[in-house]
C-alpha cells in the first residue's frame, strides 16, 4: 500500500503505521520499515511494539548488507539467513514485548527467502543430501506449511532414523497439525537419544515452547535446560506417551545407566555433574516405564526410585507425588 512507502495517509495513526510495517516486513523492505517506525516513535516514544519494531528493522538492515556481499550465491544466502534466524531468536528474547505479529511476518520472510535459495541451489532435491532435505523441511515449517514440512522431514527421517534433531522437528510439525500423541512420542525419543543435538531455537509449537519457558523461569539454561526438559516433561505429565523397549534397546539403556553412574561418581566437576545427573534420571524414568509396561516386580521399580532419591530427592518427591 502506498502509505507504507511514504506513510503520508496514516502519518498520525500509530496502528496504521505499525500495520504498514508488517507489509514491508513481508517483502523484506526493512529500511522502509525503519522509517515507518521512526515516524511512529515520534508520535509515541514509549510504545513497546514501536520500539521492538524499530530494533527488529535495524537488526535485519545489518543482515541485508551482509547478504549483498554474497552476490549471486543463492545457497550461501540461504545458509546465512538460516544461521541468523537463531541469532534473531536470541535477540528477540531481550525485547520488552512479545511483538508476535511482527516477528511472525519476519519469520515468514526469512524462511521463504532461505527456502528459495535452497531449492534453486539443487536441481535434485530428492537426492541423498539429508542436510539439505532437513533445511528445506525446516523452512516449510517456518513458513507454516506443516504438511510440506512433514513430507521432507519424514523423507530424511527414513535415511537417519535415530537423529534427535530430525525427530524433534517431526514432533514440532506434528504438534502444529494437532497430532499431539505422535508429537509427544517423537519429542521424548529425541530428548532421550541426545538432548544436546536437539536445536530448541527452531522449535516453535506451544507444546515444547511452554516447557522451555517454564524451565527458563526455574533458572535452567543452555545445556542443563536441555537435559532437564525430558525429566520435568515426565513429571508434569507432558511426555506421557510411553512404550516398551526392545531387548537390544533395553540392553543399551542399562549399559548407558551403568556408564553414567560411574562417570558421576568419578567426576569432580560440578558443571559436568549438572549435565550428567538429569541425563541419568531421564534414563531411570525410561527404565521405570519399561518395567511397569512389562509388568515386572515392584522391587525393580522401587530399586530405580531409590537411586533417583539418592541423587536428587526433590525430583524423587515431585515424581512420586
Amino acid at each position: 500500500m502506498s502509505s507504507s512507502e511514504d506513510f503520508s495517509v496514516a502519518e498520525n495513526d500509530i496502528e496504521a503505521l505499525i500495520l504498514s510495517s508488517y507489509d514491508l516486513f513481508h517483502d523484506g523492505k526493512f529500511q522502509k520499515a525503519e522509517k515507518v517506525y521512526e515516524k511512529a516513535l515520534s508520535l509515541d516514544f514509549e510504545n513497546a511494539d514501536i520500539i521492538a519494531g524499530l530494533k527488529c528493522s535495524k537488526f535485519w538492515i545489518e543482515r541485508e548488507q551482509q547478504l549483498e556481499t554474497l552476490g549471486t550465491d543463492e545457497f550461501a544466502k540461504s545458509e546465512y539467513l538460516y544461521g541468523e534466524w537463531k541469532i534473531f531468536t536470541e535477540f528477540i528474547c531481550r525485547l520488552k514485548t512479545p511483538f508476535r505479529q511482527g516477528i511472525s511476518v519476519i519469520k515468514q520472510w526469512v524462511f521463504k527467502s532461505a527456502l528459495s535459495g535452497y531449492l534453486n541451489a539443487s536441481s535434485d532435491i530428492t537426492s541423498s543430501d539429508e542436510e539439505l532435505l532437513l533445511r528445506i523441511g525446516k523452512c516449510y515449517k517456518g513458513m507454516g506449511d506443516y504438511d510440506k514440512a512433514l513430507e521432507y522431514l519424514e523423507s530424511v527421517s527414513r535415511k537417519k532414523r535415530d537423529d534427535p534433531e530430525i525427530l524433534a522437528e517431526l514432533a514440532d510439525s506434528y504438534a502444529f497439525i494437532n497430532e499431539i500423541r505422535i508429537a509427544k512420542a517423537f519429542f521424548r525419543e529425541a530428548f532421550f537419544i541426545d538432548p544436546q543435538r536437539v536445536n530448541i531455537d527452531f522449535l516453535e509449537s506451544e507444546l515444547i515452547v511452554r516447557l522451555i519457558e517454564k524451565l527458563k523461569f526455574l533458572g535452567y539454561s543452555n545445556k542443563v535446560l536441555k537435559e532437564w526438559l525430558p525429566v520435568f516433561a515426565v513429571i508434569w505429565g507432558v511426555f506421557n506417551v510411553k512404550r516398551e523397549l526392545r531387548p537390544l534397546e533395553l540392553g543399551k539403556l542399562k549399559q548407558s545407566v551403568f556408564s553414567l553412574e560411574n562417570r558421576i561418581s568419578d567426576s569432580d566437576s560440578e558443571d559436568e555433574k549438572a549435565v550428567l545427573i538429569p541425563r541419568l534420571i531421564n534414563r531411570y524414568l525410561w527404565l521405570i516405564d519399561h518395567y511397569i509396561i512389562k509388568g515386572e516386580t515392584r522391587k525393580k521399580v522401587e530399586e530405580i526410585l531409590r537411586k533417583i532419591r539418592i541423587i536428587d530427592e526433590s525430583i524423587y518427591n515431585q515424581y512420586i507425588n
